[in-house]
């Protein structure tokens, strides 16, 4: 005998929204067909000059951008829909807005970060603006697979906590497997981050969340929906993203593409310096000194310190002639100089002038005296080309560069560093102690700690673009001489055929354009993204600032983005329980009002969507213990997995950690062994003969295979599985060393093991209870 299943009835709701969404991905193909035409016949477009060149590169460049948003919406075009109580037609939520038939009606989908699609982020049973029914619908490629609704009429009781939206979708998003890549949260963004993520772009946000509550995903999509409400402004300021390490730069990378936003400058705190990236290594007492803000006044004094007078008198030696150079004569120079410009390197110019002023009068003086007793026999046209002459002169320009060099920041930098003798005179007040802290090697690697100190210098010195500037005044008159002679030349090959009232009449190049307009359009044109332009551009200021893991931030840090951001227009994300350097954040207010005043406030996020229940029991007690100024978190989700505690003796423990790594990767998802400091490389070379590829330090992939890491280059990533070796070792060698355990114990979103050897931390007591 043989059986047959029975046939399973199709799901009516299922085959509605598949009717919808194929609807809607066809047009979205017809969208991105259009703009691909578009893209085409501008690429296409003649070129008679640099002026059409620009309007073409810029109309390619639009396009462009069109299309890579409209391939980039591809990928879970449909995130929901919403019925309305106040009309018929629901309205469907996607990751752009594509036009309907009836320009008069809604739109056939509404872009997540339009005004009308908030409802479906913000409405609940207790207030559902106008929602009758939230639709959320999961496609696999371009099949819808699932449907969720909420029903947003019925009576409903209070519960613990804000209501979940879409809690199927979320769960389904939460418990998947880590690719080493964050991935957007377009279709599960809960009302609280919503609310952040729209808030009001003026001043400063901050956003303080405990681990695990999205405070990253949600200042990505912040700037994702500041992109789009304020276009045209941060089209043309551009908007700068900052984070710690590499490693985070690249674990967010895909973020901002995926919601077709490609225009936005990411950086780490080592690559806010254009053309620079500091990777260098220092202790954390020297990171918190260089960040502190009495090092303005340092570099002030350093800059003043190479404006030098000699403490004798001076002579110098010109065509046999014996010049004294007195003290107080070349104090008056350097006086001159420092009041033409407060900036070193312009102020040189003038220090320059009075020299040479200095010297060729005495020079005269000297060649030109009456032998009889009278005036000078060398008149002042004599006087001119003598100075012209003495400027020349190699000892004049050697006592010059002596006591007014030309620097860049970096010169002045590792001089200072270098030398014991210049570190002194910079600090005075200083002790001893301190001073020795910044003694380095001149040939040093630049660390992040730099990079503020740097920008800084560059402020105090400045540029002397006077030759640059006379160069372009050059091109632009021999450009304008030659746009004249081809007017001249069009004007003379007029034609000869016409009668004088004729001529009159005839529409000449003359009569549309002078030479500088000609020259104009001739002019080479900028084609470069705002994002393009800031990145080599150090002095760009950028219509809005996002700040990741902002508690690390040093005061001089702080100084830096706040000169980089003038508007003070910034997302500030972080937590207070997880600041790990000295140099770092203990109250938001006290960092932010020196360089923001009153221009910041403050919203919290209180839910963890990350750490399962079972591990962040364990961390709470952690941070208890370390007297935190924060509460933990609260988590919305069980496992059903307590985390895993293993004493294992020291001799053993290399190999164990091996094969518990082993076993984590074949679970599946990404892994990380979060270690002390002083473990990194013992543990590095044990796993690279078990793994193809380890990776370690900030700039770890974790998506190509298991990563070591210490504390302070795991935070803001998540992994499915943690491995965290040696728990007391991480409070023993960690600057703030329950910050740090913190941090290594809630990074896994499934698994977590400790392996440990001698007496586990009494903070830690859950694992053995």
């Amino acid at each position: 005998m043989s059986s047959t299943s029975p046939a399973v009835a199709p799901d009516p709701d299922l085959a509605a929204e598949q009717t919808a969404v194929t609807d809607l991905y066809r047009r979205l193909d017809a969208a991105r067909e259009l703009a691909v035409t578009r893209f085409r016949q501008a690429l296409a477009t003649p070129i008679i000059n640099p002026q059409s060149l620009g309007e073409r590169e810029a109309a390619a460049r639009f396009q462009g951008q069109r299309i890579t948003t409209l391939d980039a919406a591809d990928h879970g075009l449909v995130i929901g829909r919403l019925d309305r109580e106040a009309s018929p037609q629901p309205l469907y939520i996607g990751r752009v807005g594509l036009a309907a038939d009836d320009p008069s009606g809604d739109p056939a989908l509404v872009d997540w970060r339009a005004p009308a699609s908030r409802p479906f982020y913000t409405a609940t049973p207790f207030r559902p603006e106008g929602v009758v029914r939230r639709r959320h619908i999961r496609t696999r490629g371009r099949a819808v697979t699932a449907v969720n609704d909420e029903v947003l009429t019925v009576d409903v009781e209070a519960t613990d906590g804000p209501p979940l939206t879409g809690e199927a979708a979320l769960m389904a998003a939460l418990t998947a497997e880590r690719t080493g890549r964050m991935t957007d949260i377009v279709a599960t963004i809960q009302a609280e981050q919503d609310a952040i993520i729209r808030s009001d772009a003026r001043g400063v946000l901050v956003v303080q969340g405990g681990p695990g509550t999205g405070k990253t995903a949600v200042a990505l999509h912040r700037a994702a929906y500041l992109l789009y409400t304020h276009r045209d402004r941060l089209a043309r300021s551009g908007l700068l993203v900052v984070g710690p390490t590499p490693t985070f730069l690249r674990y967010i990378a895909d973020v901002l593409p995926a919601l077709g936003e490609t225009g936005v400058l990411l950086a780490g705190l080592g690559q806010l310096r254009p053309g620079l990236d500091a990777r260098g290594h220092e202790t954390p007492e020297v990171a918190e000194l260089k960040g502190r803000l009495a090092m303005v006044d340092v570099l002030k004094a350093a800059v003043r310190d190479r404006e030098t007078v000699p403490r004798g008198v001076r002579e110098l030696v010109i065509d046999g002639v014996r010049i004294p150079l007195r003290p107080v004569d070349l104090t008056r120079c350097r006086t001159v100089g420092r009041r033409a410009s407060r900036l070193h390197n312009l102020g040189r110019p003038a220090f320059a002038r009075a020299v040479v002023d200095l010297v060729a009068q005495r020079y005269a003086d000297r060649i030109g005296a009456d032998v009889r007793g009278g005036s000078s026999l060398l008149d002042q046209r004599d006087l001119e080309a003598l100075r012209s002459e003495i400027g020349q002169e190699t000892a004049v320009r050697e006592l010059v560069d002596e006591m007014w060099p030309v620097l860049t920041p970096e010169q002045l930098l590792r001089e200072l560093f270098a030398d014991p003798a210049r570190v002194r005179r910079a600090t005075k007040g200083w002790e001893d102690d301190e001073r020795a802290l910044l003694a380095r090697a001149a040939d040093a690697p630049w660390t992040p700690a730099d990079v503020p100190l740097l920008e800084e210098a560059d402020e105090l010195l400045g540029f002397d673009d006077s030759a640059d500037r006379a160069r372009e005044a050059r091109r632009r008159r021999q450009a304008r001489d030659e746009a004249q002679e081809t007017l001249d030349l069009l004007h003379g090959s007029r034609s000869t055929d016409l009668e004088d009232d004729e001529e009159g009449e005839e529409l000449t190049a003359g009569d549309l354009l002078d030479a500088d307009s000609l020259a104009d359009r001739d002019a080479e044109v900028d084609v470069r993204s705002a994002a393009e332009r800031a990145a080599t551009d150090r002095t760009w200021v950028f219509g809005h600032v996002v700040v990741d893991e902002a508690q690390e931030l040093s005061a001089m840090t702080w100084r830096l983005l706040a000169r980089k951001c003038p508007t003070r227009s910034m997302t500030v994300v972080g937590d207070l329980a997880q600041t790990g350097s000295l140099a770092g954040a203990t109250d938001w207010g006290a960092v932010l009002r020196p360089h923001v005043g009153d221009q910041w406030r403050l919203a919290q996020l209180t839910v963890n969507y990350r750490t399962p229940a079972e591990i962040m029991a364990v961390a709470a007690d952690v941070l208890e213990a370390g007297d935190a100024v924060t509460a933990p978190p609260r988590s919305v989700r069980s496992t059903g997995v307590p985390p895993v505690a293993e004493q294992v003796p020291d001799a053993d423990l290399l190999p164990r950690v091996a094969a518990v790594t082993t076993g984590l990767v074949e679970a599946g998802g990404t892994v990380a062994v979060i270690v002390p400091p002083s473990r990194v490389a013992d543990v590095v070379d044990c796993l690279a003969t078990a793994f193809p590829v380890v990776s370690s330090g900030p700039a770890a992939d974790s998506s190509a295979g298991p990563v070591v890491l210490v504390p302070a280059d795991a935070k803001g990533l998540e992994f499915d599985s943690v491995l965290l070796l040696d728990p007391q070792g991480v409070l023993d060698e960690g600057v703030r060393g329950h910050s740090d355990l913190y941090v290594a114990l809630t990074r896994p979103t499934q698994r977590l093991t400790v392996l440990y050897p001698g007496e586990l931390p009494a903070e830690l007591h859950r694992l053995t209870d």
